[in-house]
């Protein structure tokens, strides 16, 4: 099968060879076609196989030769969780509609609102933007939904992950009854059917991969180490391989920034991308990656999906995910469109119940490689699929029975004992302290003094 014979015409399959493709991946040759044939789509596949352009094709095509757009309004509608993922759809739709006199825009948070408010009053045929943003344009009444045909939910189950929810039910509200809807996943999860439940009518269902499937290129290995020699470990293996370009992810922002500087003090071309950074700043920071400016890109999960970089040949986990299925797209990043690809995960004793969750969920165990010279003092345990997870421990919960009092008063036994009042001491003068409560006992050096006085006067 090619592209051609998938029902598109000859300016897209011209940016499609000038691309260097010549056959569809599974999910294209399927996804294509039903989406020109006008039917809702809900279509899931691995991170890495090419379902944007499953998408992106198509639309490009319906929209040949349709009514002009009006100002304030779009045709398309794209809507993706990350800013990194709307700037790599708004780029495949350049890339593939280079040849066709449509135009495209893509609007997102973290940058001035107004230029994409005066863009946006010529009107654009297809529209990619972050739900945030996309709101706070329609609340000015910059973008308008009247003549949307086609919208389209990318990369959904990290829309639910992200919180999405209640500004994804919100646009959904304000779309045309008879648009076209698509969602694309990486899962069918049942929080995912009860979303499409909501968007799609009587979908094509597409599915060309087992869920949380990583790709077979991929070689994928564990590295035991100590926590603390981490960053030497990962500098040994950059060098003594000459790794030319790779994507390294932490779990923190703090962390991203500490394992930078280091990489560079070893004189390691490095640069951080991840929610702390300005917009500006992480767009700037991919570019150098993608140009080969920077050996080393040090990102949080921001960057797990929406990342595209062609021919990535080495992904490091620095540090596991807290989310197993997060390993699935950070390994994602690289062996796209079927090219080879390498994963590493530096991993400590501490970070076994990680490891154990991703090989469960993989269902495969992860071969391990030690590095010389940096054996863990601390032993990463042996990985046994067939074993059950070990159950977490649940915090106790306060007692909360009662008990009586002695005076027959029932209270709480989880409260605290009423804390006495101290002793009240006496006014000055008041020595006896007899017949009062609370009373401290005059001092002891007044006591010695008087008894001292009384001898005396018994010697006159």
């Amino acid at each position: 099968m090619t592209f051609s014979t998938l029902g598109l015409s000859a300016p897209i399959l011209k940016a499609i060879a000038e691309k260097g493709y010549e056959t569809p991946s599974p999910i294209q040759a399927e996804a294509i076609p039903a989406v020109l044939s006008g039917a809702d789509v809900m279509a899931a596949a691995q991170t890495g196989t090419g379902k944007t352009a499953g998408f992106t094709l198509p639309i490009l095509e319906t929209l040949i030769g349709g009514p002009k757009v009006r100002a304030n309004q779009a045709r398309v509608l794209v809507l993706t969780p990350t800013r990194e993922l709307a700037a790599q759809v708004a780029e495949s739709i350049e890339t593939y509609g280079k040849h066709l006199s449509l135009t495209s825009m893509v609007v997102f948070g973290g940058v001035k609102i107004n230029p994409q408010m005066i863009k946006l009053r010529k009107g654009v045929d297809i529209l990619v933007a972050t739900p945030g943003r996309l709101l706070d344009l329609h609340g000015q009444n910059a973008i308008r939904f009247n003549q949307i045909e086609v919208l389209v939910l990318d990369e959904a189950d990290r829309m639910l992950d992200m919180g999405f929810m209640p500004d994804i039910r919100r646009i959904l509200s304000l779309m045309p009854k008879n648009c076209q809807n698509l969602m694309f996943s990486a899962t069918f999860s049942k929080p995912i059917r009860a979303l499409a439940r909501t968007i799609v009518n009587q979908p094509v269902e597409i599915s060309v991969a087992p869920p949380n499937a990583t790709a077979a290129k991929v070689k994928q290995w564990v590295c035991p180490v100590d926590k603390k020699r981490k960053p030497a470990v990962l500098i040994k293996l950059i060098h003594n391989n000459n790794w030319g370009q790779v994507l390294v992810f932490t779990r923190t922002k703090h962390g991203a920034n500490r394992l930078t500087r280091e990489l560079e003090a070893s004189h390691i071309m490095a640069t951080a991308i991840h929610g702390n950074k300005s917009q500006g700043a992480r767009t700037r920071a991919l570019a150098e990656f993608k140009q080969g400016e920077v050996q080393v890109l040090v990102a949080t999960d921001i960057a797990a999906r929406g990342l595209d970089i062609d021919q990535l040949p080495h992904v490091v986990n620095f540090d596991l995910p807290n989310v197993a299925a997060d390993y699935v797209h950070r390994i994602g990043r690289t062996g796209r469109a079927g090219a080879e690809g390498e994963a590493v995960s530096l991993v400590c004793a501490d970070e076994f119940d990680e490891l154990a969750d991703i090989e469960r969920l993989i269902n495969q165990v992860l071969p391990r490689e030690g590095m010389e010279g940096f054996d863990p003092l601390h032993v990463l345990p042996a990985s046994n699929l067939s074993a059950k997870p070990a159950r977490k421990k649940k915090p106790k919960k306060p007692n909360k029975g009662r008990r009586s009092n002695t005076d027959g008063q029932r209270r709480d036994a989880s409260a605290a004992p009423k804390k006495k009042r101290p002793a009240r001491r006496p006014k000055q003068g008041d020595s006896s302290g007899e017949g009062k409560r609370g009373v401290w006992p005059a001092k002891k050096s007044a006591n010695k003094k008087s008894t001292n006085r009384s001898s005396e006067s018994r010697r006159k």
